[in-house]
């Protein structure tokens, strides 16, 4: 499969590439972006962190605004930041943020007319990683983390495929989405009415199926104003517990739901990761 190169930007001694490529899984045009630290090389294939980020997001968003790149380098660790769904104008979409373009929930479309292109659970969890490790230097080795609805989708792929990932983290995530807005409207209109569907992209109702659990942090910021009516993070500590899953839930005073947020807390995520993707790759 090819790949476009539309930029390049060396940062830290790596590199931030951005690419194009015609998907399979979502039957359009993508983008995603790609940080490769100094350290990566044919011989030495490093391990990699996938980023899901939120409503509205692009690839863009988290390289731009994460500060994530010094500490990347400095543990020879990839970063791959996707797009939050399928792109195109034959996509289909919707006049409000929260469905459609920039809204793809990382889960598999059953209903018409979003099953045609909106599988993104596919494209996160086999497509894309496959195309990393054949075009990049990066190994199998890859934890997974997010923000918002990307720290919904970290948590259900993450606790889905256990024995693909190594460590899950995830900022302010959507963590039960089957009793919140946004994750009612999206399940909804792209699941239908089955709440047996949509139970197997919630990230409570995983936890309390006793789905195999990886190391989970979660950082989450009291003033988030999502907080209450969205994000629930209560919920995902009370279904952690039932089964012992190893959660590190961390409520942060006085921080909100921005990328000034992430920023301030992603090297603890950075190393959080680095214990597990290394011990792995070691």
């Amino acid at each position: 499969m090819s790949l476009d190169n539309l930029s390049q930007n060396k940062v830290f001694g790596g590199w931030h590439k951005q690419y194009t490529h015609k998907s399979s899984s979502l039957n359009c045009q993508m983008r995603f972006a790609v940080y490769l630290p100094s350290s990566a090389s044919a011989s030495n294939k490093v391990p990699a962190l996938y980023w899901l980020s939120g409503l509205t997001c692009s690839d863009e968003n988290f390289m731009q605004k994460a500060g994530a790149f010094r500490v990347a380098e400095e543990l020879g660790i990839a970063l791959i930041a996707p797009d939050t769904s399928p792109r195109g104008d034959d996509v289909a979409d919707d006049d409000n943020y929260d469905l459609g373009k920039g809204a793809g929930f990382y889960l598999n479309a059953t209903q018409s007319p979003w099953d045609k292109h909106y599988r993104m659970y596919d494209y996160i969890v086999e497509e894309l990683p496959a195309l990393i490790e054949a075009h990049f230097p990066v190994s199998g080795q890859k934890s997974i983390s997010g923000h918002s609805m990307g720290g919904h989708g970290a948590l259900t792929i993450g606790l889905k495929n256990a024995d693909t990932y190594c460590s899950i983290s995830a900022f302010s995530p959507i963590s039960h989405p089957m009793v919140c807005p946004w994750g009612q409207k999206a399940f909804q209109a792209y699941l239908g009415n089955s709440k047996e569907d949509w139970r197997q992209y919630d990230a409570c109702e995983l936890l309390r199926q006793g789905q195999a659990s990886l190391p989970m942090l979660v950082d989450q910021g009291d003033a988030d104003n999502f907080l209450a009516e969205q994000l629930h993070p209560e919920a995902l500590k009370a279904a952690a517990a039932l089964h012992d899953s190893a959660l590190e839930l961390r409520m942060q005073p006085g921080y909100d739901h921005s990328y000034y947020f992430i920023a301030s807390f992603i090297e603890d995520h950075l190393r959080f990761h680095a214990r597990y993707l290394l011990a792995e790759q070691g």
